[in-house]
């Protein structure tokens, strides 16, 4: 596992961000573990987990001209990030989208740079991939390439079928889907710690149950 990786599982658990227990998932299932971005809502948790992105993204070697965030967590994650990045001499535009166009001031859906090139989107995690599927529509309606998605916890977990949502999204657009660290990772960690060894019997369960293989 990567430094970065190990370091945002701690720095997910110190924020609480990633906590144990029993969280009933949209699914129906009862997961061990819950991951809730929106926990990260200050400027130091945000600028952390930004720089975090920023890591990920230039280690997966993904090649791409800007960002953009699907409304409404991808928002603030696409401006941080787009800092995190120009911080580490990557200098990238980014733009998102309203749920509503306006027909006044600043017309349209898309706010801030304009969709061109290869676009990276940038949101907090795949579910049912609802979010993927509108931002490749826009992205793909201005004439841009989307070239992958980044997010910060691949759950691994398999949907109805045989695939994750992340496969299933990586397999239906043919683009990469980059995460900051997954569930693998996640296992590793509690492993290296004993104060965790109960939480490691309940995740490594629940992913010989639910899960799906690492990438090839």
């Amino acid at each position: 596992m990567s430094d970065f990786r190990r370091d945002f599982i701690r720095f997910a658990i110190a924020r609480k961000a990633v906590s144990f227990g029993e969280f009933k998932t949209k699914a129906g299932r009862l997961s061990p573990y819950f991951f809730n971005s929106g926990l990260f809502s200050d400027g130091d948790s945000l600028n952390q987990l930004a720089q975090f992105y920023a890591k990920a993204i230039l280690a997966s070697g993904v090649q791409f001209d800007m960002l953009f965030g699907p409304a409404y967590k991808g928002i603030p994650l696409a401006a941080a990030v787009a800092v995190a990045l120009a911080q580490a001499g990557r200098n990238a535009p980014f733009s998102f989208n309203r749920k509503e166009a306006k027909d006044h001031g600043e017309r349209g859906n898309i706010i801030g740079a304009d969709l061109v090139g290869r676009v990276l989107v940038v949101d907090d995690a795949i579910s049912a991939g609802t979010a993927v599927r509108e931002s490749y529509r826009i992205i793909r309606a201005e004439h841009a390439t989307p070239c992958g998605v980044m997010v910060a916890l691949d759950r691994m977990e398999r949907g109805a079928g045989a695939l994750s949502a992340v496969q299933e999204v990586e397999q239906s657009y043919n683009i990469p889907v980059i995460s900051i660290a997954t569930l693998d990772d996640l296992v590793s960690y509690l492993r290296s710690d004993p104060r965790f060894t109960r939480n490691l019997e309940a995740v490594d369960k629940y992913r010989q149950q639910y899960g799906v293989r690492a990438h090839a």
